[in-house]
């Protein structure tokens, strides 16, 4: 393997998960990392300190559809060998957000100054996986022919609380044929471990989204006559409880900006 980032990154799509995140820790990437190693699977992040970190993993238990845990360090540890050998949590996203008591303070290309020996970090996979076998079923992904972030907003549905974690689940939106979201549903359905089938189809009203081209995180896309809003479950959720769980201290990844891990979307599959 090449040992320069940038060269690591030349051709993203075709990349492994390891030259992906070399790519990013040499900083040759710094943005969104939808179809990048592709086949690969990905995951948001959410780090908290020692003392929560329970509360945070049963949190996730009890909201398997939103936090679908994949991989989680030890304390202070910045690596998790089950997703790969040579993985950094602090250094290998493209872009990191740092909170202080439930607000958005910073966001950094890597959080090494940051970093403190309490920390557990939870990976959680991303729906990014299951577009792979939706484009491979012939689905089409809007935000990705247009080269936007997934639109992404908070929904009136509330997650099931765990200690000081609670507030609403977040969704990611995309547009489809009601013949199209029939198939999204068959083909993701085999993916729970990156968010599965959708939570809720069209009449975006019923889950307290009242305007689909105000995004709370991402961008916007278009919905054409013939189509539908399709919502899953998405891995932006723990960013919209630290707001009300408040802890002293947390780190995300950037909506968008994931952790490429060397485990391959076909180990997710079920069926």
């Amino acid at each position: 393997m090449a040992s320069d980032p940038k060269t690591q990154a030349a051709d993203p799509t075709s990349a492994t998960g390891t030259a992906v995140r070399l790519a990013c820790r040499g900083g040759a990437i710094a943005g969104c990392t939808a179809g990048m190693a592709n086949g690969y699977v990905q995951g948001n992040l959410a780090v908290f300190p020692e003392r929560i970190a329970d509360d945070f993993r049963l949190f996730a238990e009890r909201n398997p559809k939103s936090c679908p845990v994949i991989g989680e360090s030890k304390p202070g540890r910045r690596d998790i060998p089950e997703l790969g050998l040579d993985l950094d949590i602090a250094t290998d996203l493209p872009l990191y957000r740092v909170w202080r008591g439930g607000e958005l303070v910073d966001e950094l290309p890597d959080v090494r100054s940051v970093w403190r020996d309490d920390l557990v970090a939870f990976v959680i996979g991303c729906s990014f996986s299951f577009e792979a076998a939706m484009l491979e079923a012939g689905l089409p992904l809007r935000h990705v022919e247009r080269g936007t972030h997934v639109a992404m907003y908070r929904t009136s549905i509330p997650c099931a609380p765990a200690g000081p974690f609670a507030g609403p689940m977040v969704v990611s939106m995309r547009p489809l044929t009601p013949a199209q979201a029939i198939q999204a549903v068959q083909v993701t359905a085999r993916y729970p471990r990156v968010h599965g089938a959708p939570v809720h189809l069209a009449r975006p009203d019923l889950i307290g989204i009242k305007d689909l081209q105000q995004v709370d995180y991402g961008d916007p896309v278009p919905v054409g006559p013939d189509e539908i809003p399709v919502f899953w479950a998405c891995g932006v959720t723990p960013q919209s409880v630290i707001a009300a769980a408040r802890p002293d201290f947390a780190i995300t990844h950037a909506p968008g900006c994931m952790l490429v891990t060397d485990r391959l979307n076909t180990e997710f599959a079920t069926g």
